[in-house]
């Protein structure tokens, strides 16, 4: 009898250490994933969470946004982000590059290179894209398109074109800067990237 309780000990010991980790998903981008002006909380990878929450997937969401993020600020701090080791990593960088009007080459070169250093890591990769205000023209603009699709289609992952359009030009969803999301684009946001993310994650 003392024999069969030592071995039922050793079994639900076994039962709790084995208890699968949630698997995590991070989002790899810049203030418009950061949350910029409200608290993390309130931007679309904590909102994404809740509903993930919700529908009773056992997924672990980080937000690894850093406001002011270029595509190549996003390189140099990708293996420290990558320490993480998520199941899923999703890019969303690019918006800066082309706030600043920088060479769009350089920012499809860093984008390939940030999915192919996390895929390296293990990790699956998706990709949600940006576009710009005509700033800087309509030359540049379409370049900047062009790159931003291009990146898609060479490394042939998941793509979300411009991910946050729903809100984008749009007075009442964003803040006075006419550029970040608030707390209702934010929600707006989350639920375009939902519906982008809930297939990938549940295959």
């Amino acid at each position: 009898m003392k024999r069969l309780l030592i071995w039922i000990g050793v079994f639900m010991g076994f039962g709790v250490s084995m208890t699968a980790a949630p698997k995590t998903i991070l989002f790899f981008g810049d203030s418009l994933t950061a949350g910029y002006g409200l608290s993390e909380s309130l931007a679309y990878p904590a909102l994404i969470q809740a509903k993930l929450n919700q529908d009773h997937l056992d997924w672990k969401v980080i937000n690894a946004g850093v406001s002011g993020d270029t595509t190549q600020t996003g390189l140099n701090r990708l293996a420290w982000a990558l320490r993480s080791k998520p199941d899923w990593v999703v890019v969303a960088l690019g918006a800066n590059d082309g706030l600043r009007g920088l060479p769009v080459a350089k920012m499809q070169h860093n984008l390939i290179e940030i999915i192919r250093q996390a895929q390296k890591s293990g990790a699956k990769v998706a990709f949600m894209g940006i576009r710009i205000p005509t700033n800087y023209g309509a030359r540049y603009e379409t370049q900047f398109i062009a790159a931003i699709d291009a990146v898609a289609h060479e490394t042939k992952v998941p793509y979300l074109p411009f991910f946050i359009q729903d809100v984008a030009a749009k007075k009442e969803f964003n803040q006075a800067d006419g550029v970040h999301p608030n707390a209702a684009g934010q929600k707006r946001v989350a639920a375009r990237v939902y519906g982008f993310i809930k297939p990938l994650v549940t295959k």
